[in-house]
C-alpha cells in the first residue's frame, strides 16, 4: 500500500481492548513510520497504566509484528493483552468442569 494521497503521510489506528476499556486512536504519521512510533504518538501508555512499563505483544490486523516493523497506510496498530491462563490449562479445566456436570446429572430411566 502506498500513503495517504501520495503525501507523505500514513493514515494508520491504533487499538487496544479489554472487556471494560476501548482505546482506538486514528493518527496519520509520516511515510515509513513503525509500529512502535505508532504505539508512541498514540499515548496509549499515558492512558492505559497497565502498559506504561511492560513489553507489547503487538500486530498488525491479527499478524504479530515488532516495534520496528514499518506500516502502510490503512494499517490497524492492535496491543494484545496478555494471557491471564495459559491455554492448555484453560482446557483441562473446562474438560474438569464438564466431567463433573455429567457425572452429577440424574440418570434418566427411559
Amino acid at each position: 500500500m502506498k500513503s495517504a494521497e501520495g503525501d507523505g503521510e500514513l493514515r494508520v489506528s491504533v487499538v487496544y481492548l479489554r472487556p471494560e476499556l476501548v482505546f482506538e486512536k486514528a493518527l496519520r504519521l509520516p511515510a515509513g513510520a513503525t509500529v512502535g512510533a505508532a504505539i508512541e504518538a498514540s499515548g496509549i501508555r499515558d492512558v492505559v497504566t497497565e502498559l506504561a512499563n511492560v513489553k507489547l505483544e503487538v500486530g498488525v490486523f491479527s499478524q504479530l509484528r515488532k516495534p520496528a516493523d514499518p506500516l502502510y497506510d490503512g494499517d490497524r496498530v492492535e496491543i494484545y493483552r496478555p494471557l491471564t491462563i495459559d491455554p492448555k490449562e484453560a482446557r483441562r479445566v473446562r474438560v474438569a468442569v464438564r466431567r463433573r456436570r455429567k457425572a452429577s446429572r440424574p440418570v434418566s430411566n427411559g
